[in-house]
């Protein structure tokens, strides 16, 4: 299969418009014929990151390849839990899958790898406290460590109650998170009365 130099040089570019990281659809639009897709992962101009995820070969090691994925083939998704608290260094857990929220009304995402932990959030709990992050250059949705330390109450019976004490004494103590953004997202998530007696606890220690 021939693929002329200037094709693969004017993909190469749009790659690297992309941040390096593109899905299939993405490639397509932009004017990358499957084909010169084809040719440069034989080649290795691209790697294969996931079925219909590619990243350019130049473009180093990717520092968290799991969320740049999760970002590419799931748009929707937001990064919460325990992935939120690695991503801030919140936590000494390690994520065994990336944890993400949803809309409620939106279907369970088709994903070969990385695994997903999956969460239903809707109204203000969805939408409150999303803050964007480059990642490998590709956009990706995380909650704030206010509103992860909230989430972490309000799923504290699925992920571990110490997990959440640890993750509030850690955001307070490394002064990622403020006690008033805490009850903020905690009345957002309905866990201030959970939350207050740690908080005051914190503040009288």
């Amino acid at each position: 299969m021939y693929v002329s130099e200037p094709k693969i040089e004017k993909a190469v570019s749009i790659f690297k418009e992309h941040g390096g990281v593109m899905r299939t659809s993405e490639a397509e639009r932009a004017g990358i014929h499957n084909r010169t897709l084809y040719h440069m992962l034989e080649e290795g101009y691209i790697t294969k990151l996931e079925r219909g995820v590619y990243k350019l070969k130049d473009k180093g090691p990717l520092s968290n390849p799991d969320l740049a994925i999760v970002a590419t083939k799931i748009p929707k998704a937001r990064v919460c839990l325990i992935s939120a608290l690695d991503f801030y260094d919140m936590t000494t857990e390690i994520p065994h899958s990336v944890h993400i929220a949803l809309p409620r009304t939106s279907r369970d995402p088709k994903l070969d790898y990385p695994p997903l932990s999956v969460y239903r959030f809707s109204g203000k709990s969805l939408t409150e406290g999303v803050e964007e992050h480059e990642i490998d250059g590709v956009s990706v949705q995380v909650y704030n460590p206010a509103k992860t330390i909230a989430d972490c109450f309000k799923f504290r019976n699925k992920i571990g109650q110490d997990i959440a004490i640890d993750a509030l004494e850690r955001g307070i103590s490394e002064g990622k998170a403020s006690y008033k953004d805490v009850l903020h997202y905690a009345e957002i998530c309905r866990v201030k009365t959970v939350i207050k007696p740690y908080l005051e606890s914190i503040a009288n220690g």
